[in-house]
């Protein structure tokens, strides 16, 4: 007699709270979130929990994914003098953390009056723990009362999978927009690649290659390469950097873009790997004349794919010429250009002692500094990629970014020598 064919969908219970395929599956914040209601359903049925039972749990999320409270999950903490990755990160944590939160408040409030069928009866789960702390009450609800190792199990590995989600859109300025990878062990997968992004980020100041390689890890479940973004799977995780003004945008974070063309994974690599030792050029060498006026054309061109990186160029043409930056050494630009605070730019600014012309070194043969003091290059007027092709040019140490029209007091934090490239920019629209 031959063997029964293999269900098609697979049973619920032991390691498995969920029908994904065994190849895995790719699901939004918002469709992995629901793909988890089956284990909130379990809770409930389990516990017989009531609606002053919900709101012990929904104070648990918000506690689990708040910064700065006994049971959280990410001990992050943030001020002033945090590095601008962190500040990002931790925005972000804080940011996607309230929705989850509040997804959940919603969605515990639905099952508790409008039940999902489970199916093959009650739902039993194995779910090894992470070591999450509860809430008094929680723990109250869940391990005593009327609760008991069914309910802990449930209950531990949703709210880990819930952690796990919001970790893994952190990288993500549109994360409710991001393809994320799903395996039948939900977002486990993550679990080795989110330990090294949050060991670094919690012991160091963070690497963004090190937030490029957990966000590919997110998306596909694969490391490669280090570099500064990736394609993959009919989109594009790039700096956001590439569709904000450069004075506003964060350094760190990528945007995921639909790109129906990306297919293949490719990372996205700088032309030169070690900046420190590329050739350099004095600005006080360059042609002081602003010969070309008026805003310039700019574009990003992508090269071929060799062993599954590929480099990128911004563009920058002018009365018939053009001028080549890999787009690579102008986002490490933009992640290194100082920009001063809100208290540092209501005052007029001084006249500069000498300005620099954009399209002489746009055009420079490698990377532009200086040595004898200030040097200021005016590119108000021009288009965001632009600006952004400038940084790439500019040698990244001592160079600041700030509205025209405004002052920046030296700091401490300006650089460790005596001289800076100041790159002028409009100043930032009000809304």
């Amino acid at each position: 007699m031959p063997p029964a064919p293999a269900p098609s969908t697979p049973a619920l219970g032991a390691s498995r709270w969920n029908t994904f395929p065994a190849a895995g599956t790719t699901l939004t914040a918002r469709d992995f979130f629901t793909a988890s209601e089956p284990l909130l359903q379990g809770i409930i049925d389990d516990n017989a929990l009531t609606s002053a039972d919900g709101e012990v749990l929904e104070d648990q999320i918000r506690a689990t994914l708040a910064l700065g409270t006994r049971e959280t999950s990410l001990p992050l903490a943030i001020g002033p003098d945090s590095a601008p990755a962190a500040r990002e990160l931790g925005a972000q944590a804080e940011t996607i953390g309230r929705e989850l939160a509040s997804w959940a408040a919603s969605t515990l409030e639905r099952l508790l009056t409008d039940r999902i069928a489970l199916p093959a009866g009650p739902l039993l789960v194995r779910s090894h723990c992470y070591g999450h702390l509860l809430t008094p009450r929680a723990a109250d609800l869940l391990r005593g009362r009327r609760g008991g190792p069914v309910t802990m199990q449930l209950y531990n590995e949703w709210l880990h999978q819930i952690v796990l989600l919001r970790d893994a859109l952190l990288p993500f300025t549109n994360w409710q927009d991001v393809p994320l990878l799903i395996t039948p062990t939900g977002l486990r997968h993550t679990e080795p690649a989110r330990d090294a992004f949050l060991t670094e980020l919690l012991v160091r100041q963070i690497r963004h290659t090190s937030i490029v390689d957990f966000a590919r890890h997110v998306v596909t479940g694969t490391s490669g390469p280090v570099g500064y973004g990736f394609e993959a799977g009919g989109g594009t995780a790039l700096p956001a950097v590439l569709d904000q003004p450069p004075l506003t945008a964060p350094r760190h974070l990528l945007t995921w873009r639909t790109h129906p063309a990306a297919e293949d994974t490719v990372m996205y690599v700088a032309e030169v790997q070690d900046y420190y030792a590329a050739p350099r050029t004095l600005v006080e060498d360059l042609p002081t004349a602003n010969t070309a006026s008026g805003p310039f054309a700019a574009r990003t061109v992508t090269g071929p794919v060799a062993d599954g990186t590929r480099t990128a160029r911004i563009e920058v043409t002018h009365d018939g010429t053009t001028a080549h930056v890999d787009l690579g050494q102008a986002l490490r630009g933009h992640r290194f250009a100082h920009r001063p605070g809100p208290a540092a730019g209501d005052a007029p600014s001084d006249a500069a002692p000498r300005t620099a012309a954009v399209w002489s070194a746009l055009r420079a043969p490698a990377l532009v500094w200086t040595q004898a003091g200030d040097v200021t290059l005016d590119a108000t007027g021009q288009d965001d990629l632009v600006v952004l092709a400038l940084l790439g040019r500019l040698y990244p140490e001592n160079v600041t970014l700030r509205p025209a029209g405004r002052s920046a007091a030296r700091t401490t934090s300006d650089g460790t020598g005596p001289s800076r490239l100041v790159t002028l920019v409009d100043p930032p629209q009000a809304h």
